[in-house]
């Protein structure tokens, strides 16, 4: 599916489902992860456990921890992974509310 993302991927990858926050998603098989998502729309990876904030993919070489998800059950960087066939990717932190924190 064509975004209006300013992020560009090469028509001639091979397609794999994965799945983001419930959201099936066609990704180019073994592209970086992160680079995937941007291109596919995706520009909010996660929110900071403490206020909310939204994050996504900062420094694309695993410096920054900004483009966190879950894959799969584990909390990983999506700059560092490969996308692969099956993938369930989600947020990995909610924001907390008031009452949990008092």
């Amino acid at each position: 599916m064509k975004t209006a993302s300013p992020f560009h991927e090469l028509e001639d990858s091979a397609r794999v489902r994965v799945e983001f926050d419930g959201r099936p998603l066609d990704l180019p098989q073994g592209a970086n992860l992160a680079a995937a998502l941007l291109a596919a729309g995706v520009t909010v990876f996660r929110q900071t456990p403490v206020s909310g904030a939204p994050r996504g993919p900062f420094c694309m070489m695993g410096a920054c921890f900004d483009c966190l998800v879950e894959v799969d059950g584990v909390v990983r960087q999506a700059c560092m992974l490969e996308v692969t066939e099956g993938m369930r990717i989600a947020a990995p932190h909610q924001r907390r509310d008031s009452d949990e924190t008092q």
